[in-house]
């Protein structure tokens, strides 16, 4: 069998991920990536001595990045140094304190006690309903979706009686909890998605769930150490990838890549597997009238994610009080997601995200210093909102706000800083700035996302947070292994060992 050219565009995770099980395969591999490192938005940014994740920096469900290695033959802990973090989180929630998320569940139970006795039982209740919905959930994202039939496949039929596409998210925690900030206490993963959960469905309440049953873990050296060794695995197996070249066109015959051409060269290819961000790339490099359902003006009309406004810090002295994550929600945090998704403004009064990692991984920052990584959920770019005015206002306010959680005295310790706006995560080619991509919405979802094997052209796939199953690390690599998969498929190459394998056990055990 002559071996198929396979180009991949953008060596994120999705696209290193896929790199690798093609190149495993046996197929020509050839990852263009227009920046100078590996990642894309899970690339290291340094900052002096300081080294930060640039965007992800929880690992969740990390048995969807294990069945990679598993069809690779390797194993996730020997190849990746993983710390699990127990408590999880500290969730602030407004002025009624603190809750530690942990999987004890005894103890999980006493400090939901303290905010809401009536509310405590809810949260066995809450695991319990979500470990059935879990399954037929996971099943159904590791499936293509592209043909509406699929619908009526029996993972989606399964799917159905625990879906209840009628309700939000919100609304679906509401049976379990009555306290409205134990609500958002389990909730707030829609954020994941760049969501509301006045927004997003029911059946995310499954994103809560996997951190208490899966666990939620730390890569030593960050969360940008999974693409780095994605990247070395793809090289040993014979990939090639070539950084600080940027895709600057492809050549189609008919509906067809042939090639792509950069700034250095230009390349042959029988497939191409796409890892840029997927709105942006298809205006940039894919001719308006070889789209339809995707057309530029149908683009227009999707609903995007919010964006981030990122503070990345370094810190002299360590970090007293704080866990390895922390965030804070504020008490009118249902008005604050009004302000991102529907009235597009910067609020006074944000839900913030804090990660202190330096008391997990001392490899981070200086001896006797640490990083301090600041995430706020605001509106994807919006006329609303100038960021050129707004960029050093919102900082000062920030670093305020950061005293609520109790960090005092941190402007008289900050010996290095980058401040990034969703002016500049567009400039960075993201579409409007929307960092989490398409919104998750029922009307962009499954079937009626973009197609993992993309239904607008021949031999494109499509890989990372823009396609089926969605954003998220898990999900993108659920993406990757879907679309190579389906590539091997088209170039007739046996797949068997990429199928999904038995769903793993959680790591926290329920009565029935």
């Amino acid at each position: 069998m002559k071996k198929p050219h396979v180009i991949v565009i953008g060596a994120g995770p999705g696209g290193l991920a896929a790199a690798l099980l093609l190149a495993k395969a046996g197929v020509n591999v050839f990852v263009l990536e227009r920046l100078g490192v590996v990642g894309g938005r899970c690339s290291q940014l340094q900052i002096g001595q300081y080294k930060f994740d640039r965007g992800p920096t929880f690992l969740h469900y990390p048995c969807a990045l294990r069945e990679i290695f598993r069809a690779i033959g390797r194993q996730l802990e020997e190849e990746i140094p993983l710390v699990r973090l127990d408590p999880m989180y500290r969730l602030f929630l407004g002025q009624r304190g603190y809750l530690d998320a942990t999987a004890d569940i005894s103890r999980m139970v006493e400090q939901i006690k303290k905010f809401a006795p009536q509310d405590a039982p809810g949260f066995e209740k809450f695991l319990r309903d979500n470990r059935r919905k879990f399954a037929p959930v996971i099943r159904c994202l590791q499936r293509p979706f592209d043909r509406i039939y699929h619908y009526l496949s029996r993972e989606a039929l399964g799917l159905l009686p625990v879906l209840r596409p009628h309700k939000t998210l919100h609304q679906d925690l509401a049976q379990f909890f009555r306290d409205p900030d134990l609500q958002l206490a389990f909730t707030f993963q829609s954020k994941y998605l760049g969501m509301s959960p006045e927004r997003c469905p029911s059946m995310f309440s499954v994103l809560s769930y996997l951190e208490y049953a899966y666990g939620v873990f730390h890569p030593i050296g960050g969360c940008n150490a999974v693409p780095r060794r994605l990247a070395e695995l793809a090289q040993q197996f014979g990939a090639q990838i070539h950084l600080n070249e940027e895709v600057q066109e492809i050549f189609f015959e008919g509906r067809r890549p042939i090639g792509v051409r950069t700034q250095n060269d230009a390349y042959p290819c029988d497939a191409l597997v796409i890892n840029a961000d997927f709105a942006r790339c298809m205006q940039r490099l894919v001719p308006d009238r070889l789209r339809r359902r995707w057309s530029n003006q149908n683009l227009e009309k999707k609903r995007y994610s919010c964006s981030t406004f990122m503070m990345y810090l370094g810190i002299e002295g360590q970090v007293e009080g704080l866990l390895h994550h922390n965030i804070y929600i504020p008490p009118n945090y249902r008005e604050y997601l009004k302000d991102i998704e529907e009235r597009h403004v910067l609020s006074n009064e944000p839900a913030f995200y804090v990660q202190n990692a330096c008391i997990t991984d001392k490899t981070l920052a200086p001896p006797g210093h640490s990083t301090l990584y600041v995430l706020v959920p605001v509106t994807h770019q919006h006329p609303n909102v100038d960021w050129k005015k707004e960029r050093l206002r919102f900082r000062e306010m920030i670093l305020d706000r950061l005293e609520r959680i109790g960090l005092k005295d941190i402007r008289s310790r900050i010996r290095a800083e980058l401040i990034w706006t969703p002016a500049d995560w567009e400039a960075w080619e993201i579409f409007r700035g929307a960092t989490f991509n398409l919104a998750h919405n029922l009307g962009q979802m499954l079937y009626f996302r973009p197609h993992n094997r993309f239904e607008e052209l021949e031999r494109v796939y499509l890989v990372g947070g823009g396609t089926h199953p969605g954003s998220g690390l898990p999900t993108i690599f659920e993406s990757s292994r879907l679309s190579a998969r389906l590539l091997l498929e088209d170039f007739g190459f046996e797949t068997e060992w990429l199928r999904p394998g038995p769903l793993e056990q959680p790591l926290v055990s329920l009565p029935d």
